[in-house]
């Protein structure tokens, strides 16, 4: 899964929950925020050995928010968290193929 069918070119709040994202084949994307702080890929979230998730879901309160969104090159987002936590990088191919 490469190209340009896997790259943001618009993010929008549409609201506290849900960013809404356009991709540049047109195609819209509604992301629950809760869950995408959830599936954060990083190995303080996921066991770098087994690929367990090791983030206690339960810990993850139900108004976390992004502070911040930042493009990593043409790939991938970076999002700090409203809980602190900012070391996931979702890569474009991993929100289409999960947020379709």
């Amino acid at each position: 899964m490469s190209g340009s069918e896997h790259e943001v070119i618009r993010l929008q709040q549409v609201d506290p929950r849900t960013l809404g994202l356009i991709w540049s084949d047109g195609h819209e994307s509604q992301v629950p925020v809760r869950d995408l702080r959830i599936q954060c890929p990083c190995a303080h979230c996921v066991d770098e050995m087994t690929g367990e998730r090791i983030l206690d879901e339960e810990l993850v309160l139900p108004d976390i928010h992004p502070v911040q969104i930042t493009p990593v090159g043409r790939y991938a987002l970076r999002v700090n968290w409203s809980d602190g936590h900012d070391t996931g990088i979702y890569t474009f191919a991993f929100l289409r193929q999960r947020y379709s």
